[in-house]
């Protein structure tokens, strides 16, 4: 078996075809080592696109696990690119995992929700683009990742629709979306509502958390994660009243509809 390192220019130019003569051990060796590059060629175009495919056929479900250990271990890296390129990873890793059970434990999932749930409501830097660094997007790659944990750990969705909502509503925020964040929270909420076994309590006690953060709110210019929260709403309304391509419309999509329409009405006081 050769231990030529990949040539990933190659391997993007001809639409990322699996090196099966290179060891899975070494593709994972060398797609996280790219996986932390500032170069935005490197580690998004080469590194993630590659990952993604090759974790979603199947040609690296011999070292999952260590892929999954290592994106959760860049939570704390002191990179940011490292720190929200970690979620992506999670995501296809949990959701081979859902696809092809037996090859992501429970126990792993638990551990690598650990991590993500300390980091997600507390990243200071949520921008969404770097002109150096290219994609970050913490807010939307994480809430892909939040999705994906809530059907890989079905019993923490509550907790994680709160996670959302501490994402949203995190008063450290100064960055006001603008890459369709809103939209992807929006999306990764809906999924987790779509659970069918979820009652109406636990599908609108999460907006609680929105509620009070945006209790006693005054005059004067309206704070970055106030508009980001409503953006936010607005979008998870749309998504509630048009459903999913994928999944329809979550089952207590007009209880919490409602709820979110009465938050809303704090900033549009015109609403009916």
């Amino acid at each position: 078996m050769s231990t030529d390192l990949v040539h990933w220019p190659s391997i993007a130019a001809e639409g990322f075809p699996f090196p099966d003569a290179v060891s899975a051990f070494r593709i994972r060796d060398e797609l996280s080592a790219m996986l932390v590059s500032p170069d935005p060629e490197v580690r998004d175009e080469h590194a993630y696109t590659a990952a993604a495919r090759w974790i979603r056929e199947g040609h690296l479900d011999e070292v999952l696990a260590d892929l999954g250990d290592t994106a959760a271990d860049r939570f704390t890296h002191p990179e940011i690119q490292a720190r929200t390129f970690a979620p992506l990873v999670l995501r296809c890793v949990l959701t081979r995992g859902h696809a092809v059970p037996g090859t992501v434990a429970e126990a792993a999932a638990e551990r690598w929700y650990a991590g993500f749930s300390s980091w997600y409501p507390s990243e200071r830097d949520t921008r969404g683009w770097d002109d150096s660094l290219g994609w970050l997007h913490a807010v939307a790659h994480g809430a892909d990742a939040a999705a994906a944990f809530a059907q890989a750990l079905p019993a923490r969705r509550t907790e994680l629709l709160e996670l959302c909502a501490h994402r949203m509503t995190a008063a450290h925020a100064d960055y006001r979306y603008a890459h369709l964040e809103d939209a992807r929270l929006a999306r990764a909420l809906s999924l987790i509502l779509l659970t069918a076994d979820l009652t109406a309590e636990q599908a609108t006690d999460w907006l609680s958390v929105v509620a009070d953060a945006l209790d006693g709110g005054g005059p004067g210019p309206v704070p970055p994660w106030a508009c980001n929260t409503f953006a936010t709403l607005q979008s998870l309304h749309l998504h509630l009243s048009r459903g999913l391509a994928e999944g329809g419309v979550p089952p207590h999509a007009p209880v919490v509809a409602a709820r979110v329409a009465a938050i809303l009405r704090l900033p549009y006081s015109w609403l009916a």
